[in-house]
């Protein structure tokens, strides 16, 4: 028997429901990655060739590197909620697809009250409706006091858990050192939320299409914490644990993944400029194999540095 539902993280850990341990596989379906999006929309052939420029590290013809980066904000407009993907591959009307969003975040808003007693249903929404504002801040390192004033952690720590049960948002934790297991070296203090799509984060932010395929300036503030919640999205699904890592003089890199066996730094960078001091800090520190630097500039490899254009991002 095969049965399929929305909360059920929340239900299994916070509900007083009994489960069949050892008698069920769970498996945790996730939003479609860009990859999946481009096949939605008829570019298999073009999904194929960056993974094999991922692999060989060489740069795609400036052609389709430019079509890439424009599917790639498509994405970020789209994200990849099924429903949102299937209209815009019909329709291709971003209007269409904004107000299936704001229907599925209305339904989140309502679920907020199930499994969830009176007492922290407010607390929950103001918890998620202050994350997409902690993501517009130059440190997107999570901040209860920007929930309210005074705002502590005993007060909100029942709303995040809720969020992250519910598959809705998740949690990345700092590392105070990048050595294996990487779980033993976080710092339970100090760690980063992200959304788990994209469509419904510019949904939220009420970000038109415009915006983003266009990356106005008016966006300046929020274009980093939008690409590293792309970033994490996309190494979410791929199973990645991820982690960053912050130097104690504040150098800091934005992923940290354990990839075939390696520790891999990832530093991410929203446009093409991709000078990146804290990862050259990183690799002094901690001799890496190599490192990956996601950005809008073409394959490569140079200097130990794996350079990933932001739309390969699912080739990780």
């Amino acid at each position: 028997m095969i049965a399929a539902g929305s909360l059920l993280g929340v239900a299994v850990n916070r509900a007083r429901f009994s489960f069949p341990v050892g008698k069920v596989d769970i498996k945790t379906l996730y939003p479609m990655d860009l990859e999946e999006f481009m096949k939605a929309l008829g570019e298999d052939v073009l999904a194929e060739q960056i993974r094999k420029s991922f692999q060989t590290d060489t740069p795609l013809p400036q052609a389709l590197h430019d079509a890439a980066m424009r599917l790639y904000r498509q994405y970020l407009v789209v994200g990849g909620m099924p429903e949102c993907v299937m209209q815009y591959a019909s329709t291709k009307d971003f209007i269409l697809v904004r107000h299936t969003q704001d229907t599925i975040l209305t339904s989140y808003l309502n679920d907020m009250s199930k499994y969830n007693n009176l007492n922290e249903i407010k607390k929950t929404r103001l918890a998620y409706d202050n994350i997409t504002v902690q993501l517009s801040k130059k440190n997107t390192r999570f901040q209860y006091k920007l929930l309210k004033k005074g705002g502590r952690a005993s007060e909100f720590e029942n709303a995040i858990e809720w969020l992250c049960l519910s598959g809705i948002v998740s949690q990345v934790y700092k590392v105070e050192q990048a050595r294996k297991p990487l779980e033993n070296y976080r710092d339970i203090d100090a760690f980063k939320i992200y959304v788990s799509d994209l469509g419904l984060l510019c949904a939220k932010k009420d970000l038109t299409a415009g915006d983003i395929l266009y990356m106005t300036e008016e966006l300046d503030d929020f274009k980093g914490g939008l690409t590293e919640n792309y970033v994490n999205v996309q190494l979410t699904i791929n199973g990645y644990q991820t982690y960053y890592w912050e130097s104690a003089r504040g150098a800091e890199i934005d992923f940290v993944i354990q990839r075939e066996g390696r520790l891999i730094p990832i530093e991410v960078k929203s446009a093409d400029n991709t000078k990146a001091k804290s990862l050259k800090i990183y690799m002094d520190t901690y001799k890496p194999d190599y490192a990956i630097k996601l950005s809008a500039k073409n394959f490569g490899f140079e200097d130990g540095k794996k350079t990933v254009p932001l739309y390969a991002a699912f080739c990780i």
